[in-house]
């Protein structure tokens, strides 16, 4: 079993390069002192953003510019990938969804009329994910009548059963997908995934990439979460028993199979399929990103 763990681990800081889009150099906006009418927060990805440099990235192109009425704001976070980045995903990604938290916490109170969007891409869409379902399932600090849209690029916890914009991708995000779902944000809440993203389109029966990614979801995790990675956990156990047991984890986990995954990644990586989404064709001539600034544009 060690062996198995430290191949997985091994996985993990492989993957890790599957998060590392160019980093836009704009800097993040200012809380508004104003009550919009439609406030959009944004939570960029893994290395587009920082406390000490703060950024937009790539969702910067969906939210410049917007009409009078619609504000967006940007969460400064660590944006970490694992643990030999000095934060461990998990805590950096709890970053990120507090700092969201705060924004729509602080303009909520200030406005009662103002509307929110909430917008994550790579890491950044896992964070806006989890505090979408938190929103959604009516444990949020808005009712969930007051978001008019998620949008999550390359989300490492996106569902088969997600609003899917584009064509259809298998499997799951690589992290596991969100146990308790969006609740009544469901309808107004739309996934973009490339087709050969591993980081949101992990095969069902790559048992290897999905103990990775659910290493890096509990890192560091939040104590709230415990129940939600228990179950996590136990899912896909009893997928990997079902699947071939011990016999397929070896299989999947061992040096060879390790150092094969490792060139399929590294192919993937040069392949820039993670970050394609500025091109990426997914309804009616739109790219995941000119999509979603159509809604945004609808919504204000």
């Amino acid at each position: 079993m060690p062996g198995w763990k430290n191949a997985a681990a091994g996985l993990a800081i492989t993957l890790a390069t599957v998060l590392a889009p160019a980093v836009a150099t704009t800097t993040a906006h200012a809380a508004p002192a104003h009550c919009p009418g439609l406030y959009v927060v944004a939570i960029p990805g893994t290395w587009e953003t920082s406390v000490e440099d703060p950024g937009k990235g790539m969702l910067a192109a969906v939210t410049d510019g917007l009409p009078n009425g619609a504000y967006a704001d940007y969460v400064a976070y660590t944006a970490t990938a694992f643990p030999w980045e000095g934060e461990v995903y998990g805590r950096s990604k709890n970053e990120a969804v507090a700092g969201a938290r705060g924004l729509i916490s602080d303009v909520s109170r200030r406005c009662a009329n103002t509307r929110f969007a909430l917008l994550g891409y790579s890491q950044g869409a896992d964070a806006a994910g989890d505090l979408a379902s938190e929103i959604g399932t009516g444990l949020g600090v808005v009712p969930a009548d007051r978001v008019a849209l998620v949008g999550l690029i390359a989300d490492p916890r996106r569902s088969p059963t997600d609003n899917l914009i584009g064509p259809a991708v298998p499997g799951a995000g690589a992290g596991g997908p969100r146990l308790t779902g969006f609740g009544w944000l469901s309808n107004r809440t739309y996934t973009f995934c490339a087709v050969g993203d591993l980081y949101c389109s992990t095969p069902d029966g790559d048992f290897a990439a999905r103990i990775a990614g659910f290493f890096a979801q509990v890192s560091n995790g939040d104590p709230a979460q415990l129940g939600n990675y228990h179950s996590l956990g136990t899912e896909l156990l009893n997928d990997a028993l079902a699947a071939g047991g011990i016999g397929l984890l070896h299989d999947q986990l061992n040096g060879a199979a390790y150092e094969e995954r490792k060139q399929q990644i590294d192919d993937f990586v040069k392949s820039g399929i993670h970050q394609s989404y500025p091109s990426y064709g997914v309804a009616g001539g739109a790219t995941a990103l000119t999509w979603l600034r159509q809604q945004l544009v609808a919504a204000a």
